[in-house]
């Protein structure tokens, strides 16, 4: 089980809650792809001999790549890779690029499968306070242009607890989304980011602060409503109709392993991860040096504990001790059975045989709750 992940960092305007890292210039757009060419060759022995199940353009925005790009990198992947002939390619996309040519080409001329629009919301005033490149009108025409070019394996990203959203519209917002019949939906709580702009305007006060109380309303509401349509909560911030999980995240999820190109893409082999420099620049200068500039963490045991338990707790597949014994040993199993038991005895956690999940009150601490569980 092994994917890539390509970040394109190039966007038109930056959200400003977002704290990816993403560059408005375009002062090195005409030779980045040739650069990013460059370090997949380099890194093509990372995951050894492993097939590629999964291939994600994310970002920034990826849709801002011409088709000729997107068809060069995938062709270079092929050739230095072993890819599945099925495997699952994702482009991340913005409404404001998805036009009726644009993706009538993409779907004619390149090999992307999956697409992931970054919607957020239906209404303008959750779109001006995110500072969106896009409005509504726009966000729903891509949703009817990606389903008449023929895309039926779509994603859709939105937003809940922006302190413009009313109840009323977020509801509105998941109705929409039911109604364009996309079988998979991502749902995020918007977080304020330290060093992002949405933080500096909220502390200078010139932006409403979020509400957690309206957060936690917005999400069980989420929780209620993908119920009552037969979408299955796999994963805390995701949601699918069976069939269309998403394989390439399913990786990160499951402890599976992925090699990411461009700048700030992290990597992970099972044994380390390493995460290539955030600045353009720098990454450009592989042309001259040959090589990209990464840091390397190799990961102790303690943390390769804490971050299963981190992971599996957040999704359907839960935290299996059989698992936990057989990796990681009794000392790992005991210390997460002692400290599993206050949660389960208030109804945070449920238990099936060897598999723990959050219940859906426990999913509103998720992190909390895996954090009381790590070996510190």
């Amino acid at each position: 089980m092994a994917g890539i992940y390509i970040h394109i960092p190039f966007c038109k305007q930056k959200c400003h809650y977002c704290n990816f890292y993403t560059v408005i210039s375009q002062k090195y757009r005409n030779d980045f792809v040739h650069i990013l060419l460059k370090e997949l060759e380099q890194r093509r022995d990372y995951l050894g001999e492993q097939t590629l199940n999964t291939i994600y353009f994310g970002g920034g925005t990826p849709s801002l790549l011409a088709d000729n790009e997107i068809v060069r990198i995938i062709d270079s992947i092929k050739t230095l890779f072993p890819v599945n002939e099925k495997a699952e390619i994702t482009l991340e996309a913005n409404p404001d690029d998805l036009n009726k040519e644009k993706l009538t080409s993409l779907k004619e001329n390149t090999p992307v499968n999956r697409l992931s629009i970054g919607v957020q919301s239906f209404h303008n005033e959750d779109l001006v306070y995110l500072n969106r490149a896009h409005n509504a009108s726009q966000a729903l025409k891509a949703i009817e242009n990606s389903l008449s070019a023929g895309f039926d394996n779509i994603t859709v990203d939105l937003i809940y607890g922006i302190p413009t959203l009313t109840e009323k519209n977020w509801r509105k917002n998941l109705e929409l989304f039911f109604d364009f019949g996309i079988p998979h939906l991502s749902s995020y709580a918007l977080t304020v980011e330290n060093k992002t702009v949405l933080h500096s305007l909220i502390a200078k006060k010139k932006m409403t602060p979020v509400d957690d109380k309206q957060a936690v309303k917005h999400f069980e509401l989420l929780l209620e409503e993908t119920e009552k349509h037969g979408f299955i909560h796999y994963e805390i911030s995701n949601f699918a109709r069976e069939g269309y999980y998403s394989k390439h995240n399913s990786i990160y999820w499951l402890g599976g392993h992925y090699l990411g190109v461009g700048p700030s893409a992290h990597s992970f082999n099972g044994i380390s991860r390493q995460w290539n420099v955030a600045n353009m620049k720098q990454y450009m200068e592989f042309e001259q040096t040959g090589t990209t500039v990464l840091e390397k963490e190799v990961l102790s045991k303690d943390q390769r504990y804490n971050e299963y338990v981190m992971t599996s707790l957040r999704t359907s597949w839960g935290c299996d001790t059989e698992h936990l014994e057989n990796v990681f040993g009794n000392l790992y199993t005991n210390h997460f059975l002692k400290h599993i038991i206050p949660f389960v005895e208030d109804g945070k956690v449920q238990q099936k045989g060897n598999v723990y999940t959050l219940t859906n009150a426990g999913k509103l601490y998720a992190d909390g709750i895996a954090a009381a569980l790590f070996m510190i």
